[in-house]
């Protein structure tokens, strides 16, 4: 359910999708709240993420997968994660802005669909050549 908000207040949607991406989310998310207690985070990401003050919309180990055998077998529970987010994006929780951890094949599609929300989107760090 979402949080009650104040105007000042702003929602952050952090999508980490590998635990390296949670120890790097969660750094994050320490740095800013410092700075910025008012911002208001949640996303994807893990137990580092969560206690660091992100409200977990599911775990990313959901979308860890590797090979190509592992993605088609997951893929069906990936897409079903990926309309959620979506529906996010779009919704009431739609927030004000989308913070992104690597995890390319997953987040660049996430970053397409949120700027066509109007939605700005940082990559945090971005994917690997």
């Amino acid at each position: 359910m979402p949080e009650m908000m104040t105007e000042q207040q702003r929602r952050v949607m952090i999508v980490a999708g590998e635990s390296s991406g949670d120890l790097h989310g969660s750094h994050l998310l320490r740095a800013a709240a410092a700075h910025h207690p008012e911002l208001i985070f949640f996303g994807v990401g893990g137990e580092r993420m969560r206690a660091a003050g992100c409200r977990i919309v599911f775990p990313s180990d959901e979308l860890s997968v590797m090979g190509l055998v592992e993605v088609f077998g997951q893929l069906p529970r990936l897409i079903v994660r990926f309309r959620q987010l979506k529906k996010i994006l779009r919704g009431a929780e739609r927030p004000d802005l989308l913070v992104l951890i690597d995890f390319p094949d997953f987040n660049l599609r996430l970053a397409k669909l949120a700027r066509q929300a109007g939605i700005p989107v940082l990559y945090y760090i971005s994917p690997k050549a």
